[in-house]
């Protein structure tokens, strides 16, 4: 079925672990034709791997079977079909185990998943390997009268491009189409980081209305168009600010591939939109549209997500406090250093890291503010190097180093750690086939044409502003950010809310002054890439985050608040924009 009538796509799910009751509440708030619900990432495909290794039956997200049972009802009543990856490693299995539920229920419902996506046996040493699907395979269900789909690895946006091709009838080569897609779904994967969660400038909004924000939905049109907002009465914001933020959160260039097409980021054109919405209830508030985004054809390899075991890991934290931190931070590392390798060479750790964090005042009026907290993280392939050897080269220490020795909790056993990479294979190597909810199987053809990815030319920056006074400011005060992982790297984007502070900050801050401000990413590639219709810079930071969130390579492992420590950092600002 095709229609040209606007197509209402709501989330319920940014994260396997989000707001339990996002369910009922996207159904209840208000008029919607699909709720897509994202419940992957890079680590919770690690999580699922060892949940399966426990019991083969499992894999995937069992919270979202909990929220079924409240919610598959409500669902059917309001004629509102569900979309999620929740399937995880074992789409099937949860598909079986809905069918169940609505058995028990006593509800009539038609349930498809769709495979093809794990590619274990070719990645034997992998806990989990799948490539990331589009679209197409969850059309072919939804074309075929399913009213729930599940499925395992495919892009976080497919769960919008695949409704929108079922609804609108768009083919494989409407690329422009499927980009604004791809487009609306990248800005709804998130949750509620796309209606004033994780923002920047949360500080103008009243605490009351950021408190409990509300699940965001994208009104499609037939055109790929959309506009952006959520349902009347719910908490939170949808503006030209909590959008870009969106729009920027975990890419990297202009060019934003996925398996159905690339879409072209540097197109995106965004406005207020002041009409009502589609169930004629919004006030003309909280809405956002989102159009002018060109398509163009994948490229000819789609991305494969590989998480395996790296080894085990372990931490304690010394608490240092009062005088002489640096002192008794070099006292006890010493001594650690010559007590792992006391007597066998074998109890020392392959890796050692680290961390000092200066949390100290000088003459603090608390004993935690006086202290400093010195951080060692270990890891090595034998869990007992990082356990035991661990515990008692600490433990023996406690009456015989720094005055004041006392660490935050004692550490225990090694934990395992994992590790993510990424392969790419030719579309036809991976089989996407739609199971519907009679058995049959329909083979979702590959991408036909492809278009090899490189990165676009840098556009031509705007003219800097003139020469004036100023001041020695915080850059957050002018610029908002957002940043995320990508494997072991990291991006950050940065964005100006006016053309005037555009014209400084597209000047100001390039790859080399963003190293100078934060000075972990000094040996590091950085890559800057200019967004002027968002007046935005995307910096890449490659490999700062080592083998991904799963190792926990650093403090902040997903470098969720990288963009924020960019935005605390001084530099000459103008006045005028202050």
């Amino acid at each position: 079925m095709t229609s040209t009538v606007p197509l209402r796509i709501g989330n319920a799910s940014g994260f396997y672990g989000d707001r339990f009751d996002a369910l009922r509440e996207m159904l209840t708030g208000g008029q919607l034709d699909f709720l897509t619900g994202d419940y992957l990432a890079e680590l919770t495909m690690l999580i699922l791997g060892r949940d399966r290794l426990k019991d083969p039956g499992t894999g995937y997200a069992r919270t979202f079977l909990k929220q079924l049972e409240e919610c598959l009802g409500l669902a059917q009543e309001r004629g509102v079909r569900i979309v999620t990856n929740a399937g995880g490693l074992n789409p099937a299995g949860l598909a079986d185990a809905v069918r169940k539920l609505a058995d028990r229920l006593g509800i009539a419902v038609r349930v498809a998943h769709v495979e093809g996506d794990d590619l274990a046996g070719r990645y034997p040493d992998a806990l989990a390997a799948h490539a990331y699907l589009g679209g197409f395979g969850i059309a072919a269900c939804l074309d075929a009268g399913a009213e729930v789909v599940v499925t395992g690895r495919v892009t976080d946006a497919a769960l919008v491009t695949g409704p929108a091709v079922a609804h609108f009838g768009w083919v494989a080569d409407d690329y422009d189409r499927l980009a604004g897609a791809v487009v609306a779904g990248h800005v709804l994967e998130c949750g509620t980081q796309a209606t004033g969660g994780n923002y920047a400038f949360f500080t103008e909004h009243s605490p009351e209305k950021l408190r409990r924000p509300g699940f965001p939905l994208a009104e499609i049109h037939e055109d790929g168009s959309c506009v952006i907002t959520k349902h009347p009465g719910t908490g939170g914001v949808v503006d030209l600010g909590t959008v870009t933020a969106q729009l920027l959160y975990e890419t990297h260039g202009a060019r934003y591939a996925g398996p159905d097409v690339t879409a072209r980021l540097d197109t995106v054109r965004l406005s207020e939109d002041g009409t009502g919405g589609g169930d004629g209830t919004e006030d003309g508030g909280d809405r956002v549209r989102i159009e002018g985004v060109r398509g163009e054809a994948p490229p000819p390899t789609l991305k494969v997500g590989l998480n395996r075991l790296g080894g085990f890991r372990n931490e304690v934290t010394f608490v240092l406090t009062g005088l002489d931190i640096e002192r008794k931070a070099t006292l006890v590392r010493e001594q650690m250093e010559a007590a792992f390798g006391e007597g066998n060479a074998k109890s020392r750790p392959g890796e050692l890291r680290w961390d000092l964090a200066r949390t100290d005042h000088a003459d603090a009026s608390t004993e935690e503010t006086a202290s400093a907290l010195l951080r060692l993280v270990v890891r090595d392939a034998d869990p007992e190097v990082v356990g035991r050897a661990l515990s008692a080269a600490a433990v023996e220490l406690a009456l015989a180093s720094y005055p004041g020795f006392h660490v935050l909790t004692p550490p225990g056993k090694g934990a395992p750690y994992g590790v993510f990479d990424d392969v790419y294979v030719p579309h036809g190597d991976v089989d996407h086939v739609a199971v519907l909810h009679n058995g049959r199987r329909i083979a979702v053809a590959p991408a036909h044409d492809t278009r090899v990815l490189e990165d676009l030319p840098q556009p031509a920056l705007p003219e800097p502003p003139p020469d004036g006074p100023t001041a020695w400011a915080p850059l957050g005060l002018v610029a908002g950010a957002r940043s995320g992982d990508k494997g072991g790297n990291a991006n950050v984007g940065v964005w100006a809310r006016t053309d005037e502070a555009w014209r400084w900050l597209a000047h100001a801050l390039t790859a080399e002054r963003f190293r100078e401000l934060l000075p972990e990413t000094a040996e590091l590639g950085v890559t800057r890439h200019v967004l002027p219709n968002l007046r935005a810079l995307n910096f890449v930071v490659e490999g700062i985050l080592g083998e991904g969130v799963a190792a926990q390579h650093r403090f902040d492992p997903q470098a969720k608040a990288l963009g924020e420590w960019l935005r605390s950092r001084r530099l000459d600002i103008p006045e005028v924009l202050l």
